[in-house]
């Protein structure tokens, strides 16, 4: 995956949690300053933190692309330009890290955060942890057979019924 193409599935995905986050009005209220640390402790021990690291980097390089395209022989001034901002602007992930927090904070209680953290602090937590990201991984090929599999199902189908309809597709 390329890196614009990363940065648009992580911006999407805060706004996923973000729109989440919106439709649950039971949990409207700011949530406390303790609540968010919970769920920022959360969001590091999950590996929130990790995911959204290349965010700010990637937006920069973006960025820097944009007018390498434009002018290549910019390139060293370019990438000189980046690794600044990319220095002045790491603070930046912080702020990520606290916008994953708020979100998770306003769909789970402070209790709720506590059991998720007990529990993800736990062996079996710590294994689903460690073990999500394969099984997600191997989860996803087995969709992604399993797609490829119906869509050739779906045109056989659709060409089939058409040709009952007189048409040879």
């Amino acid at each position: 995956m390329n890196v614009i193409a990363f940065v648009r599935s992580a911006i999407a995905m805060l706004c996923l949690a973000g729109f989440v986050t919106a439709a649950n009005p039971a949990q409207a209220q700011e949530p406390s300053a303790a609540h968010l640390a919970l769920a920022k402790e959360f969001v590091i021990l999950k590996g929130g933190n990790v995911m959204l690291d290349p965010i700010v980097p990637g937006v920069i390089e973006s960025g820097k692309n944009m007018f390498l395209q434009t002018n290549p022989a910019l390139a060293k001034d370019l990438n000189d330009v980046a690794a600044n901002l990319r220095k002045e602007f790491d603070p930046k992930r912080e702020e990520l890290a606290n916008l994953m927090a708020r979100s998770y904070a306003q769909r789970f209680s402070e209790a709720e955060m506590k059991e998720l953290l007990t529990f993800f602090k736990s062996p079996l937590g710590k294994k689903v942890i460690t073990d999500e990201p394969q099984i997600l991984e191997q989860g996803m090929g087995r969709v992604r057979i399993w797609a490829n599999s119906f869509s050739e199902e779906m045109i056989n189908r659709i060409r089939a019924d058409m040709k009952k309809k007189g048409h040879d597709i």
